[in-house]
């Protein structure tokens, strides 16, 4: 069994470097050529061509778990961008955009659930999972196109902060409603303790930079590298169990990092372990996809594509207009949070639990389909933004809301 395991894993990381050498290539993002060689390779169909079988990896265990930490380490580089104090300066301003995000997103996967008649339940289901955008592909493409330092980051970033904190009152109600387990107060108190756990990752984030700066003060890079990845993987699986997102835990030990000297050493040494993880959980999105499952929740998909996209494109863009923005930085905001990924697959499994109706199969294939589709259109508007956007009139980009 371990033979079989290590031969899987060789598959999977040759399969990805291929994959992602081929996009270089031709130019276009590596995050979609790391999912198409996923579902190629997976134990999903198409499972053979011409007699000649195609599952080559079927045993998921291991991906799954590097593929976690590839949520973290993308959302841990974010916040050695940022710090706390710049956040809480701007915590009104993100209220309020992450406030819009969530009326037109929300309230889209609402009608979209009353359109095509499923029940509260469903809908609520369905609302959450086109709602809540992709926080690691969106990092990874914001690396990958040198947005990070750019003005439209910071409204990505807060809009992101503020889904990953909501989802995670969202999925305590929905757990105790659809699953039937515990009362209201127990869902209050999951959340309560959720947000305790990120006050006292704040706390240490905005005061604790002399101690971080003298705790991972090693000479070695070796010891280096292992002290941030475990530090950083303990404190997510510790806002995990807690019920938090383990990507804001992450995002706020990066913070904690950014006010010490220790981050261009991070850049250097820790930056090739962030991108390998990354690798790993785009593949994995294309080993849980079934192709064949999306004929029956075609209709449903299509829909879904043309109004959450321009949802986004809206939401994002009257975002970048609170930052201040031009217009066409604040269309490139809405361009950045296109894509959906994790937490609507972490909502589907959550639906495939209840196991009832629609819960049960239409959305999980609906938003295995979804998720795909999203990723791939999100990262390739974010890598043409510029030519999409060049193709508006000059009095346009150069204008500023008022």
């Amino acid at each position: 069994m371990a033979e079989l395991l290590l031969v899987e894993i060789g598959i999977a990381l040759t399969g990805i470097a291929l994959a992602g050498a081929l996009a270089n290539r031709i130019g276009l993002s590596v995050i979609p050529a790391y999912i198409i060689i996923g579902i190629l390779i997976g134990p999903n169909e198409p499972s053979s061509i011409g007699g000649i079988s195609l599952t080559l990896v079927e045993h998921r265990e291991f991906i799954d778990v590097l593929a976690e930490l590839g949520i973290i380490f993308l959302l841990f580089f974010l916040g050695l961008e940022f710090s706390v104090s710049q956040l809480l300066a701007d915590r009104k301003r993100i209220a309020k955009i992450g406030s819009i995000d969530f009326l037109i997103n929300f309230g889209l996967g609402l009608t979209l659930g009353v359109v095509f008649g499923y029940t509260l339940l469903e809908t609520f289901f369905i609302a959450g999972i086109v709602y809540i955008s992709s926080s690691a592909v969106i990092t990874k493409s914001l690396i990958d196109n040198g947005w990070v330092a750019n003005p439209e980051s910071s409204p990505i970033l807060g809009t992101l902060v503020f889904e990953d904190i909501l989802i995670a009152i969202y999925l305590a109600l929905l757990s105790a409603v659809a699953l039937g387990e515990g009362t209201a107060l127990d869902a209050a108190m999951s959340v309560g303790s959720a947000f305790a756990f990120l006050g006292v990752l704040t706390v240490v984030a905005w005061y604790g930079s002399e101690y971080v700066e003298r705790a991972f003060d090693a000479d070695s890079d070796e010891l280096f590298l292992l002290r941030v990845l475990g530090i950083t993987t303990l404190i997510a699986g510790a806002a995990l169990t807690a019920g938090l997102s383990e990507a804001v835990a992450a995002f706020f030990v990066g913070t904690a990092f950014s006010g010490t000297d220790h981050t261009e050493r991070i850049e250097d040494v820790v930056a090739p372990a962030r991108d390998f993880f990354a690798a790993v959980f785009f593949f994995s999105i294309g080993l849980t996809t079934d192709i064949t499952l999306l004929a029956n929740v075609v209709w449903l998909l299509l829909a879904a594509i043309l109004v959450t996209t321009a949802g986004k494109l809206v939401s994002g863009t009257l975002s970048g207009q609170v930052y201040g923005l031009d217009r066409i930085r604040s269309a490139r905001v809405g361009f950045g949070m296109v894509p959906r990924g994790e937490f609507s697959l972490v909502i589907a499994t959550l639906a495939a639990s209840v196991g009832t109706g629609a819960l049960g199969s239409v959305i999980p294939a609906f938003t295995v389909g979804y998720v795909l589709l999203m990723s791939i259109l999100g990262t390739v508007l974010i890598q043409n933004s510029d030519p999409i956007l060049d193709r508006v009139p000059l009095r346009l980009r150069k204008s500023t809301p008022e």
